[in-house]
């Protein structure tokens, strides 16, 4: 039987880049034989998707806002945690993996408009690995990394958690 693979193993096989907010990516479909659909940022793809991998190396995805809805598909690896902060300063924490009977989701939708971060849990893995599927297509023009001060004044009741979750 063979072994699962480490993250440096992933990296190179998967061809993943570091990502702005924290991980790594790689862009594994867009659907260029569709119409561009128009957005007000301008045309986008109708749909993007990417594999995106935390490590312990690079174990957050930093606090950041997308405007396009964004599903993820857990694949393998330890479990991560995702926290959400909608509009009214609501959070939500939820946990991706594989043990579904103890509520791990291996879905999880995140509509656009809601500050998002994701974090590695400790696990035998050290890595956890998902893929996203964006519609309208992922463009960065429409992705905003999160300010520490900027979150914290908006969202004070969280700040100890933005703290942790921003770059700055």
């Amino acid at each position: 039987m063979q072994s699962p693979p480490n993250a440096r193993e992933l990296i190179a096989t998967l061809e993943l880049e570091e990502h702005v907010e924290g991980g790594y990516y790689r862009r594994t479909f867009q659907s260029d034989r569709h119409a561009m659909v128009d957005t007000e940022g301008g045309q986008r793809y109708l749909m993007t998707s990417i594999y995106y991998l935390l490590t312990q190396d690079s174990p957050i995805g930093y606090f950041h806002f997308n405007k396009s809805d964004i599903v993820h598909y857990y694949h393998l690896g330890d479990a991560i945690q995702y926290r959400l902060i909608y509009p009214d300063g609501t959070l939500q924490s939820v946990v991706m993996g594989s043990d579904v009977m103890a509520g791990q989701l291996l879905q999880l939708h995140v509509p656009g408009g809601i500050w998002k971060a994701s974090q590695l849990m400790h696990g035998a893995a050290g890595y956890g690995l998902i893929s996203e599927a964006v519609s309208p297509g992922f463009d960065f023009a429409d992705m905003e990394m999160g300010s520490r001060q900027i979150l914290t004044e908006r969202f004070a009741e969280h700040s100890a958690l933005i703290e942790k979750l921003t770059q700055e």
